[in-house]
Order: structure tokens, then sequence, then C-alpha cells
């Protein structure tokens, strides 16, 4: 059985936190989603081609490496994309508003909601 609420909840504990959801990039579907703020079904499917893009580039570099995250800042928000290499195709998505958030705390339970979900 799947926890993918509780790692929602865990996202949603960052302080500034909108939404945030748990995206499959496989297909550009979502799994699962809280808050509001941003028509989480199109950032799943458009952030889906960011990760491809991304991951594209580094195979083209030749770069061995993997992706911790990518971090979108906008004028009024930060967008973290956090791929899951232990359920590959998956990614965490979270959004931010830029006034009320502490990026490196954000980033931290984007890390605890990685080491917590279980599918």
């Amino acid at each position: 059985m799947s926890n993918i609420q509780e790692v929602l909840q865990i996202l949603l504990q960052s302080d500034g936190a909108l939404c945030c959801a748990v995206v499959d990039s496989n297909s550009g579907m979502l799994l699962g989603q809280e808050g509001t703020g941003v028509d989480l079904e199109l950032a799943a499917a458009g952030n889906t081609e960011v990760v491809r893009a991304k991951m594209k580039t580094m195979h083209s570099l030749g770069l061995n490496d993997s992706i911790e995250d990518i971090l979108i800042t906008l004028g009024k928000q930060y967008h973290i994309i956090r791929p899951i290499p232990a359920n590959e195709g998956l990614f965490l998505y979270l959004v931010l508003d830029k006034s009320k958030s502490n990026l490196a705390l954000a980033r931290r339970n984007c890390q605890k909601a990685e080491e917590a979900l279980a599918l």
C-alpha cells in the first residue's frame, strides 16, 4: 500500500508551501496532489518535459550523475522538482511562496518525503 498522502503532508510542512504533487514522469500523470495555487495537472505534464530535457542533456554531456533536485525561481515562487532514484520515473513537485519560505528547509523536507515514500 502506498503512502503518497503521507508524503504530500511532509512536503506541505515546508514554510510557505502552496501545493505539491507526486508525478509519474513516464506519463506526466499525477499520482497524488495537495494544496492550491497552481494547476497541478498542467504543472505535472510540463515539469515532466523539464525532467526529460535535463536527463537528455546530462546524457549528451556524458555526465554519469543523477539529479538531486531542480530549482525554478520565479518572482514570487520557488518550484522544486525532486526525482526519486529509488522509484525511477517518479518525482516530487513542491511550490513555495518565495516571501514565506526557507529554501534550505524546503529542500530538506523534499529529501525527508523522498525517503518516506513507499509504493
